[in-house]
């Protein structure tokens, strides 16, 4: 399957706001299909983990507290060349710079408020995917 998923999170701020089944509906919108689904409450160690690639960059101590402020709903999705196609889907990072109509250009707040995360490679995707889910949970 690899190239054809991706992994996302709506972002615990977006949960909040009462907008994840709006992301969600967008998401698949695009064409995405839902392989897998949950809401979880990441806590301080299992963000850290997650976000290690950005140990040394000078946001991750408050990427690291945003992302443990509440649940975060995470998914797999499927589609051709899923990772690219799903990274111009959302949106730039900057809400303020992402595509109209984009997740992020809708549902983003801010660089860190952002709405979601979307996975850069292929291969994050299939190591952010295993993060969340077992085996037996990713269809």
């Amino acid at each position: 399957m690899n190239g054809n998923i991706t992994f996302t999170m709506v972002k615990p701020g977006s949960v909040a706001d009462g907008n994840t089944g709006g992301i969600l509906a967008k998401i698949q919108e695009g064409g995405f299909v839902i392989k897998a689904l949950k809401m979880v409450k990441l806590t301080t160690e299992q963000a850290q983990a997650f976000y290690e690639v950005h140990k040394e960059r000078p946001f991750y101590n408050s990427l690291v507290a945003s992302m443990t402020a509440g649940p975060v709903v995470a998914a797999i999705l499927e589609k051709e060349n899923a990772v690219l196609a799903y990274r111009n889907y959302i949106g730039a990072t900057n809400p303020a710079e992402a595509a109209e109509g984009s997740i992020r250009k809708v549902y983003g707040k801010s660089i860190e408020s952002n709405a979601v995360h979307g996975s850069d490679s292929d291969g994050n995707a299939c190591i952010e995917a295993d993060f969340f889910f077992s085996k037996l949970e990713q269809y």
